[in-house]
């Protein structure tokens, strides 16, 4: 069954994207990119100069990533209102600020304008599906589908839905997105954050910690890990990794051997508050780090190592010929 709905993701037509800011101008171009019509609406700034601006932006970098639909303009449409945006299309990418009740105002204006099969992915970092579903007549169109930014060149997508959630929702998304060139994951109950931010923001938080009480610096800090185990952690998760580090024995030598060290290392990982002092000390931080370079040459940079970083990846799983990943 899951290959049929995988299938019909993969025939997805049309896709609105409500809200025009980063991650929706991301996701609008990544669509585009796979030929797809755009249909664009946001209630504060002009969806299609924001969006046309963000095109002209990354049309070389989609190009590059080798996506086949890379024109001048893509075909793209804007909305007045998010019913008449999400009207006929099988799939609404949500991309609205996080809140809560925007997001259920939001929801309850689409709603009788959805199709019944339609799929309601919101992109919401950290919001409870549970939550979000609180107000729907029928919550079966929604799921969760939180990209990692920017959603154009990340490849990952956290998938979840629950008991509410029509059975083929997941399906038709991962096939979706999976067609677009993602690599999903699907959670199997609901928590905060999902799982790839509450990573993060467990790796950031002993990072600040560092920085406040004077270990290292923020460039350091930041070296410590793009020079270190973020290089490992593009290629394989950490269970992977410290699997390896087990040697022929695995994961089980690795806690054998390093149990005791790593509870030591817990009981000692610092409970930072953001407060005026350490915001400060971060921003002195990175001014230092940033050298004078603006907001477009950092994004360039980023960019351009993500895409030289993914064309690697691909090229070694090609010539091992290693299954794509899937959730």
């Amino acid at each position: 069954m899951r290959g049929n709905e995988e299938k019909s993701g993969e025939a997805v037509g049309a896709v609105a994207i409500l809200g025009a800011g980063l991650i929706g101008c991301s996701w609008a171009a990544l669509f585009a990119a796979t030929g797809r019509p755009i249909h664009l609406y946001d209630s504060h700034v002009d969806a299609g100069a924001k969006f046309a601006e963000f095109w002209n932006a990354v049309r070389d970098t989609l190009a590059e990533m080798g996506l086949p639909h890379t024109p001048v303009m893509p075909e793209y449409r804007v909305f007045g209102s998010p019913a008449d945006a999400v009207t006929d299309v099988d799939f609404v990418q949500e991309c609205i600020p996080e809140r809560l009740e925007l997001k259920r105002v939001l929801y309850k204006e689409i709603e009788p304008a959805l199709r019944p099969t339609a799929v309601v992915a919101t992109s919401s970092s950290g919001l409870k599906l549970s939550d979000l579903q609180d107000g729907w007549q029928n919550p079966r169109n929604l799921i969760i589908a939180h990209p990692f930014n920017p959603p154009h060149i990340i490849p990952l997508v956290e998938l979840y839905g629950n008991e509410a959630t029509m059975p083929e929702a997941l399906g038709v998304a991962r096939g979706l997105y999976e067609s677009c060139g993602k690599k999903t994951i699907t959670l199997k109950r609901e928590v905060m954050g999902h799982v790839a931010n509450r990573l993060q923001a467990a790796l950031w938080r002993e990072a600040i910690h560092l920085v406040a009480e004077d270990v290292a610096s923020v460039r350091d800090v930041d070296i410590a890990i793009s020079a270190g185990p973020g290089m490992r952690w593009a290629v394989m998760g950490p269970h992977m990794l410290l699997n390896l580090g087990g040697g022929q024995e695995g994961i089980r030598a690795y806690c054998e051997q390093f149990r005791d060290s790593y509870a030591l290392w817990w009981d000692d990982l610092g409970k930072p508050n953001l407060d005026h002092d350490t915001v400060s000390k971060l921003i002195d931080g990175l001014e230092e780090e940033i050298g004078g370079r603006d907001y477009n040459a950092l994004r360039r940079e980023r960019d351009t190592k993500l895409i030289a970083l993914l064309g690697a990846i691909k090229q070694v799983e090609t010539e091992n010929n290693e299954p794509a990943v899937v959730g």
